[in-house]
């Protein structure tokens, strides 16, 4: 046990932290703008492993990791724009399509992979793993000043482009929420779609632009694992973190700071895994970690939301008696 919190209490551990929830944070902000436009966007871990996919092929045809992103940015919004046709063009089930996307996101980015690069199975397990070196990864950002401060330069400095974008979107997104116009539409169109329409506001427009938003961040937290956390793509890569983001959204009671300090719960859990791991348990026990967390921190919410919501009728018996 001393062995595992002097292997945790090092800056390498917290760094590994930040690096983790990076992708989980961008899928979770993406669960919030679509849950406060009245829906769920069950689709994000499919989501995620498209724009995987194909920021790491663009990146290594184009030879520019701008390239890559941008690419992955667009697959993920093009194939947030597939779900708003199909659910609310066509008025299939908005679970149903999330269920589709996921499904295609684990077999039918298989198949494309070994489509474009010709990469079979018995060659690297159709992984482009090797294709993209470091060249054409996102870059590490070393940040003057602060990576001279002992322990927390190590810690807060040298990380992915993406994973400080990730902290800067969170504030933008509840800036956006909550003093723009744009955001007073998204929640006024969440919490009564009728109110919001009787006074001219488009809502089927806002559900576009809420599972677009997602879909951006899904192209964001895709791009990272494939061009951030790993140099080149892997089928299954993405692991669940999207669940985990709708997860984390859940114990963030839908906000942009909670859902924040929910994903670093969970990095933390991951991060707590690998080191478990690393130092001779069995993989067995230490990978099924981050889930439990997962499970341990929606229970907690539950029971949270439960002792709220008897609250008011406690103090409303009371006021009778």
């Amino acid at each position: 046990m001393s062995n595992l919190i002097s292997n945790m209490l090092t800056p390498e551990f917290f760094f590994s932290i930040f690096r983790i929830s990076a992708p989980i944070l961008y899928a979770t902000l993406g669960a919030i703008v679509v849950e406060k436009a009245g829906f769920a966007n069950i689709g994000l871990e499919g989501l995620m492993m498209f724009s995987a996919l194909f920021g790491s092929l663009a990146s290594y045809y184009s030879g520019s990791w701008l390239v890559g992103l941008i690419t992955a940015l667009l697959v993920g919004v093009g194939m947030s724009l597939l779900m708003c046709f199909f659910a609310f063009q066509l008025k299939t089930d908005i679970i149903l399509v999330g269920i589709a996307i996921n499904m295609m996101g684990s077999g039918g980015t298989l198949f494309l992979c070994k489509v474009i690069t010709g990469i079979t199975e018995g060659k690297s397990m159709a992984s482009t793993t090797g294709l993209i070196n470091s060249n054409l990864c996102i870059p590490n950002i070393s940040i003057p000043l602060i990576r001279d401060i002992p322990f927390i330069g190590r810690i807060i400095s040298g990380h992915s482009l993406l994973t400080y974008l990730a902290f800067i979107i969170t504030v933008l997104t509840s800036i956006m929420l909550y003093r723009t116009s744009l955001g007073l539409n998204i929640r006024a169109v969440g919490e009564n779609s009728d109110a919001a329409a009787s006074v001219g506001v488009s809502v089927l427009k806002i559900k576009y632009i809420a599972l677009a938003f997602s879909g951006l961040m899904s192209g964001f937290g895709g791009a990272f694992m494939s061009m951030g956390y790993a140099q080149g793509w892997s089928q299954d890569m993405v692991a669940g973190r999207g669940f985990i983001a709708l997860a984390a959204q859940a114990m963030g009671a839908g906000e942009c700071l909670g859902g924040c300090l929910s994903s670093l719960v969970f990095g933390f859990a991951q991060a707590l895994g690998i080191k478990f791991s690393s130092i001779g348990l069995d993989s067995n026990l230490a990978s099924p970690i981050p889930y439990a967390v997962t499970i341990l921190g929606l229970v907690a919410f539950g029971l949270i939301r439960l002792h709220k919501a008897k609250k008011p009728r406690l103090n409303e018996t009371e006021t009778v008696k």
